[in-house]
């Protein structure tokens, strides 16, 4: 099911330069924090604009008995598979979703059309048989009796584009989230790295109830927005699936007039996307292309955790929707002069 979003005239007369600001390099984090739960946290009271500065494990002060959040516990594969052209030179394929046995659909790069290989392991090749369209192509697997069963052993850690390093070990554990268990995504739900168990688990025994829904991130969470008028942007379509468990505890929440907290972007999408309505939550899976933008009405979601978001992208619009463009924009500049560290390994904001 896909789900209309519900919006007001204001989102017309934004622009594509009205989410641009100016962000030091030296702010865009290269590494994870050394501990989780000891990243900053910046408080955003989108009601007044109104800001406070923490440190993550902090949380558990800011939420209170009775609230409810909603995690997104999809996992991150090792969708990025080094490779050489036949003829020489390097290549990737960058998995992004199982069609069947050894077909997927992958972003290819090293120029390899329709019909080329490229060679992945002694014995094993890609063979590009097609296009799948927007610049995805179809992959068929040779050599192997099943691919996603090498992925552990042939893959990488699929890092963000703005991290300019090459993989580490400790990527596998860290840029994935500790209650990560539904395998799909090429990017992690980064407001969810923050998290620990230890965490997790104070927050549930001071009456904090937490549950899980799933949305796979896809490539587009990168895709850059180039309509001048945001309004004209179209969002790559990503799989969720929400429980019959999360919807009624959901449900619940809702009529007991207990606050919904999102953590994260994709968390928010999936709830409203699935939102009818009177605001309850439909359960089932189906994909979302929900665009989250100034102007939109929110049905579920009452709080959001979320990192710091790219300048222009659709991800700082959704914040921007719910807490308000300046509301939003002033809380980048503060965060940016306090030294925040920005992107999926950087600190996180707290929007209530």
């Amino acid at each position: 099911m896909v789900l209309l979003p519900m919006t007001s005239p204001v989102s017309e007369h934004l622009k594509l330069s009205d989410f641009d600001f100016d962000l030091p390099d030296d702010l865009i984090a290269q590494t994870p924090a050394e501990d989780r739960d000891r990243s900053r946290l910046l408080v955003l009271e989108r009601r007044t604009g109104a800001v406070s500065h923490r440190v993550f494990a902090d949380i558990e002060t800011m939420l209170v008995p009775g609230d409810l959040l909603v995690l997104n516990d999809t996992k991150v594969f090792p969708c990025r598979i080094p490779a050489k052209k036949t003829g020489g030179g390097r290549a990737e394929i960058f998995l992004l979703e199982e069609k069947g046995l050894n077909l997927w659909h992958a972003l290819v790069r090293g120029g390899i059309d329709a019909g080329k290989r490229a060679v992945v392991a002694a014995g094993i090749e890609a063979e590009v048989v097609g296009e799948a369209g927007e610049g995805v192509k179809m992959v068929r697997f040779l050599g192997v009796p099943d691919i996603r069963a090498r992925l552990d052993e042939l893959g990488r850690t699929p890092l963000p584009p703005y991290i300019k390093r090459e993989p580490a070990a400790g990527d596998v554990g860290r840029y994935q989230t500790v209650y990560a268990r539904s395998e799909g995504a090429v990017a992690a739900p980064t407001a969810g790295l923050h998290f620990t168990p230890a965490l997790l688990q104070r927050l549930r025994d001071r009456g904090v109830e937490t549950t899980m829904i799933t949305l796979h991130v896809g490539p587009g969470t990168f895709q850059l927005v180039r309509a001048t008028n945001i309004a004209e942007h179209r969002m790559h379509p990503e799989r969720f699936s929400i429980p019959n468990e999360a919807a009624e505890r959901i449900g619940r929440a809702r009529s007991e007039g207990r606050r919904i907290i999102a953590v994260g972007t994709t968390s928010v999408r999936t709830l409203e996307t699935s939102a009818q309505a009177d605001g309850t939550v439909r359960a089932g899976e189906g994909t979302s292309e929900l665009f989250i933008h100034p102007g939109y009405r929110f049905r579920v979601v009452d709080g959001m955790i979320t990192n710091f978001h790219l300048p222009k992208s659709t991800l700082l619009m959704l914040v921007a929707a719910f807490a308000g463009r300046e509301n939003t924009l002033q809380a980048y500049r503060t965060a940016i002069g306090q030294g925040y560290r920005f992107y999926s390994y950087g600190d996180a904001m707290l929007v209530i």
